[in-house]
């Protein structure tokens, strides 16, 4: 009977470089290795040659390069999956560690959508940084969907979304009621109404924000159930821009009630919105990974309204 013998167990490499992790996973966050190397700053060369080196410590090619990016293999979306864990439970040990010191210390990667971002959010989070000066928050705005997804992927460590968005699996926290509602010139006919629809206002002209903020997005996902695009007479960068504009009766906008309760100006009038989806609540969201690092907890705990006596 011939002896079998097995194949020699090929050495784990130990030796990747927690940089290059970090580099590979932003090379899949942003698309390109040249837009991903300026996020590291890096320059392309020394970026290449380090992916170059990763591909040679996993033994695989982990990217497909072309003209228009990078995209991954089947094992570059394996390493990043892992690539995601490793670096989260690197900044859990080194939070931990610190906290051993002379307190926390950190950055929480917090993503949110408009109506966070534009209200309630500041004064939470300007609340938070004086209390912990260790800890900073690097904040992105986003639509809901695509909050989840980066929450998922492992490169948000927290998420504020809109509830209309599907969280299972997720850790979930209710925050604050956010209504959407109709902020339009008083001298029109339609802004003499309690409520109208949001089909109606595609009838109009409308001003709102830049085209790939949170709430434009949602809105022209909206709109396109009716088979429509908003017409934009002008975007603008806030909510008080907006309300000045909508005063001298250029267009429409859609708000959350209590920018417009706030920014609004002589000449114009709050109309609700009739649809389910302007009522809505958001949600404070993280992974259960997540939520073992103390830090994003810690934020988590500071955003969250104290439970009902």
């Amino acid at each position: 009977m011939k002896s079998v013998t097995s194949r020699p167990r090929r050495t784990v490499d130990y030796r990747i470089d927690p940089f290059d992790l970090h580099l590979f996973a932003t090379v899949m966050e942003h698309g390109t290795i040249t837009a991903a190397a300026a996020a590291v700053n890096l320059s392309l060369a020394a970026a290449s040659a380090r992916l170059k080196a990763l591909e040679d410590a996993t033994g695989t090619r982990l990217l497909d390069r072309s003209r228009s990016g990078a995209t991954p293999t089947d094992a570059g979306r394996t390493l990043a999956r892992q690539a995601n864990r490793v670096l989260a439970e690197l900044e859990s040990l080194h939070v931990e560690m610190a906290s051993f010191g002379d307190g926390l210390r950190g950055t929480v990667r917090l993503l949110c959508n408009t109506a966070a971002i534009s209200e309630t959010l500041p004064r939470a989070i300007a609340s938070f940084l004086m209390t912990n000066p260790d800890i900073d928050v690097d904040v992105q705005e986003l639509p809901s969907d695509a909050v989840i997804d980066a929450l998922r992927r492992g490169t948000a460590d927290l998420g504020i979304v809109a509830d209309y968005v599907d969280t299972s699996g997720l850790n979930v926290r209710r925050w604050v009621d956010d209504r959407l509602v109709a902020l339009l010139p008083s001298r029109w006919s339609i802004g003499r109404r309690r409520s109208l629809a949001f089909r109606e206002l595609l009838e109009l002209p409308f001003v709102g924000l830049a085209r790939d903020s949170g709430l434009s997005r949602f809105l022209v996902a909206q709109a396109s159930r009716s088979g429509r695009i908003p017409r934009h007479r002008v975007r603008l960068g806030s909510f008080d821009a907006i309300a000045q504009v909508v005063a001298t009766g250029v267009g429409a906008a859609v708000m959350p009630a209590s920018a417009a309760s706030r920014h609004r100006e002589a000449g114009t009038r709050i109309v609700a919105l009739s649809d389910a989806w302007a009522r809505r609540k958001l949600l404070i969201c993280m992974t259960p990974p997540g939520e073992q690092l103390t830090i994003v907890r810690a934020l988590a705990d500071a955003l969250s309204p104290p439970e009902p006596a």
